[in-house]
């Protein structure tokens, strides 16, 4: 099979949800053997998480997640905003969320789940970090607590931690800090 025998063609389509942050869309797609299939697709307009480190402690924020109806502890991270570059995001982010900000220096991107979003997300490293708080968002509650790096190495290893994007960022930068 080659490279083209694996797209798949958009024939038509309509918005199932416009939400505040993401869209949903149904599509009919003409696959590589000729049927007709359904594809849907959750349309995000991207995100950042941003690996925080101060005196050899990673900082991570404690929040609770409604989705899967529990808490969990992540690096900081958001949704980019309409013409906010990345970078921006992740400045913003840290600040309304740890009370830092810090040099940032990019480690990957990536999408979170190619089988039903476009979501792309930034990931970031924070360093050199300076106590200067922005006001949080109204709708979000967390706390932020600081564990030392080997130790968030050892969770992330122990699948302690159930985010994706913390996990990864932290074993990427196993060995660098």
């Amino acid at each position: 099979m080659e490279k083209d025998d694996l797209q798949e063609e958009y024939l038509e389509g309509e918005v199932i949800l416009e939400g505040r942050i993401i869209r949903v869309e149904r599509d009919s797609v003409r696959l590589p053997n000729g049927l007709v299939s359904t594809r849907e697709v959750v349309r995000h307009p991207g995100a950042v998480g941003v690996i925080a480190v101060l005196d050899q402690e990673i900082l991570l924020v404690r929040q609770y997640r409604y989705a899967i109806a529990q808490e969990t502890l992540e690096i900081p991270a958001g949704k980019l905003d309409a013409n906010e570059s990345p970078l921006e995001c992740a400045e913003r982010e840290l600040q309304e969320e740890t009370g830092y900000r810090g040099s940032m220096e990019g480690v990957s991107t990536f999408y979170t789940t190619p089988g039903f979003t476009d979501e792309v997300m930034h990931l970031f490293l924070a360093r050199d970090l300076i106590w200067d708080p922005l006001k949080p968002d109204e709708d979000e509650f967390l706390r932020v607590e600081r564990i030392p790096w080997d130790k968030a190495v050892q969770m992330a290893r122990q699948n302690l931690f159930k985010d994706a994007k913390t996990i990864l960022g932290i074993l990427l930068l196993q060995g660098q800090i």
